[in-house]
C-alpha cells in the first residue's frame, strides 16, 4: 500500500493530493451523517457529498496513474480541469447539504437553475477530456505494457464515457428514478430504490469500470480475451440495468415489497 501511494504521488502530484484533499472530505462527509439529521428524499443529506467526494478520489487517481502512461501528454491542462471543475461540484454539494437543499434537479431559483446547469456543464466537460485520453489510448502503442492491460485501460474509459453521459437521462427528467419521485431505499449508502427503476444503478456501474476493470485484467486475467471479454460482459450488464431502471424496475427488490405489489 505504501509503494502503490508512493507510485501515485510521483505519477502526478497535483491529482495526488487533490485525491488526498477528497479522501478527507469523504471521512468528513461520512461522519457528518452521524452527527446530524438533516435529511433529502429522506437520506441522510450529507450521504451525496460523500459519494461525489469519493468517487471524485477514484477518478482523479484512476486517471492520474493512466495518462501518466501516454507519451507527451500535458497533464498540466487535464489536472487543473479536474481540480476546478470536479472541486466546484464538490463544494456546491456540500454546500447544499447543510443547507437541506437539493443541489442537482434543483431549479427552484434561478441562481440554483445556474449553478445546476454549471455542474452539468462541469461534469460534461471532464467526461469529454476523458474521451479524449481514451482516444489516445487507442492511437497509441505501449510496449512496455501487457497488452491485456492496455486493453482494460482503453475499454474502461469507453464505458466509463459512455455511462457518464447517461447522467444525462437524469438530468433531463431532474429525478433518478423511474415510477416515483427521486427515491431512495436504506441500501447501505447507495441508497438505490427497492421499489421502482433507479438510474444511478448503470451509472455507477459504468463509471467504475475505470477501477474495475484494469485492476482485474492486470491482477487476475492476466489474458487479453478474457479482458476482453469481461469488458463486453461488464458493459452489458451496465446497458441491461439502464434497460432495467427505464422499465420501471429495481435491481433487486426485498421480499416484503414484492409480497405488497403481488397483493395490489
Amino acid at each position: 500500500m505504501i509503494e502503490f501511494i508512493q507510485q501515485q504521488k510521483h505519477r502526478n502530484e497535483t491529482l495526488f493530493y487533490f485525491g488526498l484533499i477528497c479522501l478527507g472530505l469523504s471521512v468528513m462527509f461520512i461522519l457528518l451523517t452521524k452527527y446530524t439529521s438533516t435529511q433529502i428524499y429522506n437520506v441522510n443529506a450529507w450521504y451525496k457529498p460523500f459519494k461525489f467526494a469519493f468517487s471524485t478520489l477514484l477518478f482523479a487517481w484512476s486517471m492520474a496513474w493512466y495518462c501518466s502512461y501516454l507519451p507527451n501528454f500535458n497533464s498540466h491542462v487535464f489536472n487543473w480541469t479536474v481540480v476546478i471543475l470536479l472541486g466546484f461540484e464538490i463544494f456546491y454539494i456540500a454546500f447544499q447539504a447543510s443547507k437541506g437543499q437539493l443541489s442537482h434537479y434543483n431549479i427552484s431559483t434561478p441562481v440554483y437553475s445556474a449553478l445546476y446547469s454549471l455542474m452539468a456543464l462541469a461534469a460534461t466537460a471532464v467526461t469529454l477530456y476523458t474521451a479524449y485520453i481514451g482516444i489516445l489510448f487507442f492511437k497509441s502503442d505501449f510496449p512496455e505494457l501487457p497488452i491485456h492491460y492496455v486493453w482494460a485501460i482503453r475499454l474502461s474509459i469507453l464505458i466509463f464515457v459512455v455511462f457518464s453521459f447517461e447522467g444525462f437521462a437524469m438530468g433531463s427528467r431532474l429525478n433518478h428514478s423511474v415510477g416515483a419521485l427521486n427515491d431512495n431505499s436504506n441500501w447501505f449508502i447507495l441508497g438505490w430504490s427497492k421499489t421502482v427503476g433507479d438510474l444511478r444503478v448503470s451509472h455507477f456501474i459504468g463509471m467504475h469500470a475505470l477501477q474495475v476493470l484494469p485492476i482485474l485484467s492486470y491482477y487476475v486475467l492476466k489474458n487479453t480475451k478474457l479482458t476482453i471479454g469481461l469488458s463486453v460482459v461488464y458493459g452489458l450488464l451496465a446497458l441491461l440495468t439502464f434497460i432495467q431502471a427505464i422499465q420501471g424496475r429495481p435491481l433487486f427488490q426485498s421480499k416484503n415489497e414484492t409480497i405488497i405489489q403481488d397483493q395490489n
